[in-house]
Formats: structure tokens, C-alpha cells, sequence
């Protein structure tokens, strides 16, 4: 067992002891829960990704509610007890003398925080600026690059509405130029991808924006070749990572983008309302930051956190989220994930009248797929999966895509999905 992990497990013990954190671990003792994570890893990922005893001890690290099958977690992941009790301890600290413990005390620990980050990142911390979600990630970038009437930008209808709204703002503002690909998803085809993007590149291009994961559908694109194809033509990349950073092992320098953001309370499982922002270091200088600084024109990559008062006892618990995440390790989450959306779409694609419209393959997707059932409209399938079954899911209807979107989390059992497949086959043949 790894320093870490078991510095983790005894540490979780010790806190929960102090705190008086009725069932964080629930009954397991400390060297039973060694044994377990001993047995686990002697497994590769993909083998222990279905192994209930381990995974039955991880669902008891939430409040999960009881009465809900939550099968809507690529909008916003629940908290793990221990992140919420960080949270709640700060909160109480702060509001002792809020101006002394907030900015002399909490803000104190940003530093060791964005290493923490970074290393999960995969980049160096003076990459990485914290603040509370993608939207204002990659909103700085959308209004901080420097782009001149003409200029193109290309980007996808199947991005996320945020971002799309805010380049059509910038567009009617600054009169730069909007270039949409289209993509007809599922594909399982890179060159099809690819010279989507390509294709629409000219000379006047400048930056290219790519969905990580399309959140519609879970659909996985190739981001790094087509990153690779712009910086060949001189072309900027920022990445919308809201649906893979946490979810799926890889390290944002991975996908050769110059922007990326992340909300940190999706599938890392941070306080709600945190995320971060990377900019390669060459590109900060030249990146105008979204909120004022006395120095927009620096290097510091903490231009960009000038947001005046902000949840101290979110952002200082995000490290007891990564805590988390890095004691079930990041590979071992992404083939959970992948196992538990296999389980149920390999078997509602049997069902007659049911469509999946979510890669299978590994490299395509992961946790999150769509179906739709003939003659049933999205709305009503999700308003029956609630009131009949209990199970919150999302309609989606957007562009080209139309169904119903199924992304559950570490807490969720098979025995849920169970239910979910059941009601799905129902619902089909009534």
C-alpha cells in the first residue's frame, strides 16, 4: 500500500475521531480498510472496477439521499463527508471574525492548495489560478485574448451554452468572426473528428475551442490532435475540461491546449462553486484578466484571482477532496466510472425501441451516456424515470441531440442501475 494512501485511511480516523464524525467510516477498522486497499491494488483498475466490497465502502462516504436515485452527477457531484465537514469547520472559523480568519489565516494556504492542484493537474502551479467554475475559467479567456475585428474563432454546436453565449457576445461587441463544425455524434472515428475541426480553419483563425467531453452525450474527442493540427497553423486551443478533469487519468499539458478550465465540484467532488483555471505560462502575459488587477499585464498567473471576497471554506476544502480522489486513484475512478455506464447501456441497448448514443469504446467515452426511446419525447421519459421509479436523470434536447442523459457517480450501485434498466425496458414497452 502506497505512503499516501495509507497516511490517508489512518489520518480519516484520526479526524473523524477528533471531529466526532459519526460514520465516516462507518464500522470498517483502520487495518481492515489497509487490507482492502492492499487487495485492491494488486488488481489493475479496470478488474477492481467492479468489486462491491470496495466500492460499497467508498458509496458510504456520501449522504447520498435515500429516497432518490441520483443518476444526474455530470451536472453538479455530491461532496464526500470529509470534504463536507472541511467545509463546515472553515465556514465555522471564518465566521469567528471573518476579516482576520479569511484573509490573514485561510488565504494564508492558497499557495500549498494550487500545488496540490498542480500536481493533480500535471502542471506547474504558476500555471493555475483558482476560482469557482468553468464558466468563469474559460470566460476569462473568451474575454481576455486579444482578437481584432476579422478574426476567426472556431467552435462547436455542441459546446456548452455558457461558452456559446459568450462568444456570440464577443462577436456582436468586437465583430470577430464565429466558425461552427457541426459534429454528428456518437463517433468512434479520430480522422472523421479531426478534419471536422481542420476543415474549418483558415488563415484568419485564431483560437480553436474544444469540448474535452461533450456533456450532452459523454462523447470523447480527440483533443490532442486537434491541437496539434491548429498549432501547425499558428492557432490557439482552449479546452472546456467541466466533464473530464477527476473523471477520466490524464494531465491537462497532456491535451498540448494553451487555456483550459474545470469546475473542481463536478467529478472531483470540491464545495460547489470552486474550479480553476490553466494557461501556459508563455500565454499569461498576453491574457487579459476578467476581473481588474494592478497588473494585467503580468506574468502571475494570480492576476487572475483578483474576485474580491470569495468562499474561503469552499476553496480550502478542496484539499480533502483531492485526498479523496488520489486514495481511490485517478485510473481506478475512470474505469469505475466507464464500468458503471457499461453496465447499464450494454444492457438498455438490448432493449427494443432503445437507443444509445454513446461510444462503447474506452478511448470515446466514459461515465456519462444518452439513450432515447422511440415514440417517447426526452421530457417525458425523465418526468416517468422520477415519478414512477424515483430516479433523477436530465432531458437533453440540443442541436442534433435528443434524449435522456444517465451519469452516475462512485456512490451509486449496481443495484440502482439495476432499477434504472428495469424502468427503461418498462417505459419502452408501455
Amino acid at each position: 500500500m502506497s505512503v499516501d494512501r495509507r497516511n490517508f485511511i489512518k489520518g480519516s480516523f484520526l479526524t473523524a475521531a477528533a471531529l466526532t464524525i459519526p460514520g465516516l467510516l462507518k464500522s470498517a477498522g483502520s487495518s481492515e480498510l489497509e487490507d482492502m486497499f492492499s487487495r485492491i491494488e494488486s488488481m489493475p483498475p479496470d478488474k477492481s472496477a467492479g468489486d462491491d466490497e470496495f466500492w460499497g465502502w467508498v458509496q458510504q462516504q456520501y449522504t447520498s439521499a435515500g429516497n432518490i436515485i441520483n443518476f444526474n452527477n455530470g451536472g453538479v457531484n455530491p461532496q464526500p463527508k470529509i470534504v463536507q465537514e472541511a467545509f463546515e469547520r472553515y465556514n465555522r472559523l471564518s465566521n469567528e471574525a471573518p476579516s482576520y480568519y479569511m484573509w490573514q489565516v485561510l488565504d494564508q494556504g492558497r499557495e500549498p492548495l494550487r500545488q496540490q492542484l498542480a500536481d493533480l493537474a500535471g502542471c506547474s502551479p504558476d500555471e493555475l489560478a483558482i476560482d469557482r467554475n468553468s464558466t468563469e475559467a474559460l470566460e476569462t479567456v473568451i474575454y481576455g485574448i486579444e482578437l481584432q475585428e476579422g478574426d476567426e474563432v472556431v467552435l462547436c454546436k455542441e459546446d456548452y451554452p455558457n461558452m456559446i453565449n459568450a462568444w456570440k457576445q464577443r462577436e456582436y461587441r468586437d465583430r470577430i468572426k464565429l466558425v461552427w463544425v457541426n459534429l454528428d455524434l456518437p463517433s468512434e472515428n479520430d480522422d472523421y473528428i479531426v478534419k471536422t475541426y481542420t476543415s474549418a480553419f483558415t488563415s484568419k483563425t485564431k483560437l480553436v475551442q474544444l469540448t474535452h467531453m461533450i456533456n450532452w452525450v459523454g462523447q470523447i474527442l480527440p483533443v490532442k490532435k486537434i491541437a496539434q493540427a491548429a498549432h501547425l497553423r499558428g492557432i490557439d486551443v482552449l479546452l472546456d475540461s467541466a466533464q473530464t478533469f477527476a473523471h477520466i487519468d490524464f494531465k491537462i499539458p497532456d491535451t498540448e491546449c494553451d487555456y483550459c478550465g474545470t469546475s473542481l465540484h463536478k467529478w472531483l467532488g470540491c464545495p460547489f462553486g470552486t474550479g480553476l483555471l490553466y494557461v501556459k505560462k508563455e500565454k499569461i502575459k498576453n491574457l487579459w484578466p476578467l476581473f481588474a488587477n494592478p497588473e494585467p499585464r503580468s506574468e502571475n498567473i494570480r492576476k487572475f484571482e483578483s474576485l474580491g471576497t470569495r468562499s474561503f471554506p469552499a476553496e480550502h476544502a478542496i484539499g480533502q477532496a483531492i485526498k479523496f480522489h488520489n486514495m481511490i486513484g485517478s485510473k481506478r475512478k475512470e474505469e469505475r466510472f466507464r464500468y458503471l455506464k457499461n453496465y447499464w447501456a450494454e444492457k438498455a441497448v438490448k432493449i427494443p425501441k432503445v437507443k444509445v448514443h454513446t461510444p462503447f469504446k474506452p478511448n470515446y467515452s466514459c461515465g456519462i451516456a444518452l439513450f432515447s426511446i422511440e415514440e417517447k419525447t426526452p421530457a417525458d421519459i425523465q418526468g416517468t424515470l422520477f415519478k414512477k421509479y424515483g430516479i433523477h436523470t436530465v432531458s437533453i434536447v440540443w442541436e442534433n441531440i435528443s434524449g435522456v442523459r444517465v451519469s452516475p457517480n462512485l456512490y451509486n450501485t449496481t443495484k440502482e442501475l439495476d432499477i434504472l434498466v428495469k424502468a427503461i425496458d418498462e417505459i419502452a414497452k408501455s
